[in-house]
């Protein structure tokens, strides 16, 4: 593991909530907003500021929500409020495509993530070999991966790693997991890849910060986390709550907690109606191990055809859904509310 001059672990703090938050707000963050933050984020010595679509490059649909930007509005200004910070940019292929990640390098994107589902690794090969070729920082992320068994994720790392992937790791995409299933599936990793290990945690369990403390004992380097836990579903893992603990725990983040402090706070004031919570309805989806990115599709589709929503949520479960599968929601609630009748 890379060492500060302090000779304590270094760990890097990849921040998503110009990202990941969108999806708790139907992606309708505008120019103010993310340039507020991103200035906010950039004072503290946050090192990656990740900004996007909440399903991220060329995502932006009626399928999943039209977001209020474009991705070019979106990168032009955060590239401009980030001196120092990184920006990332986060793609999933069929969403976005080679185009999409030509114009994000163009506009300064300095970290390029692909996403995948767990099993599902080779879909990366042709983006990351595109991005390798550039020269670009790229990383290869496995999304629902409590859906794998910790052998198998360390796999498909494996091949992220051999398609030109500068960093791999995974998504617990449902807020799943508890501390020991990621102390197994980091390890595993971190035994089979030479690359540092990501890890990117949901809270709909309680278990975010935990699990990222877990995950960074484990041996990843690149720990993900938003302000205020602004995120899908019941949020991600709180930033400036994981940062202090890691700190405390001897790991050294550079960031500035003060600055991080105010940067959380100006979260909170502008960004988000009110900070994520654990509700039921969060809580079911964590339990049945579905994308936290549904929960607003299943809210509005179990209103309109007046279900539980926690039937469909723990359904979904049953069927193994996976994201992207937003359509199999309204397969389910009509199921439900036919058997109702």
């Amino acid at each position: 593991m890379n060492q500060l001059s302090t000779g304590r672990p270094r760990l890097v703090i990849h921040d998503p909530t110009l990202r990941d938050g969108h999806h708790a707000v139907r992606h309708v963050l505008g120019r103010e907003q993310l340039r507020g933050y991103a200035s906010a984020a950039d004072a503290a010595g946050v090192p990656v500021v990740e900004v996007g679509h909440g399903n991220g490059l060329g995502a932006s649909s009626l399928q999943v929500g039209r977001a209020a930007l474009s991705d070019d509005e979106m990168l032009t200004v955060v590239r401009e409020a980030l001196p120092n910070s990184k920006m990332g940019v986060f793609m999933l292929p069929g969403w976005g495509t080679a185009r999409d990640l030509r114009r994000a390098l163009d506009h300064g994107a300095d970290v390029v993530r692909l996403g995948a589902h767990c099993t599902e690794s080779d879909l990366t090969e042709r983006h990351l070999g595109f991005l390798r070729d550039l020269g670009a920082e790229a990383q290869g992320l496995l999304l629902m991966s409590h859906m794998a068994d910790p052998g198998r994720l360390a796999k498909e790392c494996l091949r992220m790693e051999e398609y030109g992937a500068t960093a791999v790791g995974i998504f617990d995409s449902s807020g799943h997991y508890l501390p020991p299933d990621v102390t197994e599936r980091i390890t595993a990793i971190v035994e089979t890849v030479s690359v540092p290990v990501i890890f990117h945690g949901h809270n709909n369990l309680g278990m975010a910060v935990a699990n990222s403390v877990a995950a960074a004992q484990a041996g990843a380097q690149v720990i993900d986390a938003c302000a205020r836990g602004f995120g899908a579903g019941a949020g991600n893992t709180q930033l400036e709550v994981v940062v202090p603990v890691l700190e405390r725990m001897g790991f050294a983040t550079g960031i500035d907690l003060y600055a991080l402090l105010d940067a959380a706070d100006l979260a909170g004031r502008t960004l988000m109606p009110a900070p994520p919570t654990i509700d039921s309805v969060s809580l079911v989806s964590g339990l049945a191990g579905v994308f936290s990115g549904f929960k607003t599709p299943v809210l509005d589709i179990a209103r309109r055809e007046g279900v539980d929503p926690r039937d469909v949520f723990f359904e979904l479960g049953r069927r193994q859904a996976v994201a992207g599968q937003e359509d199999l929601i309204v397969d389910v609630a009509l199921e439900l509310a036919e058997r109702r009748a």
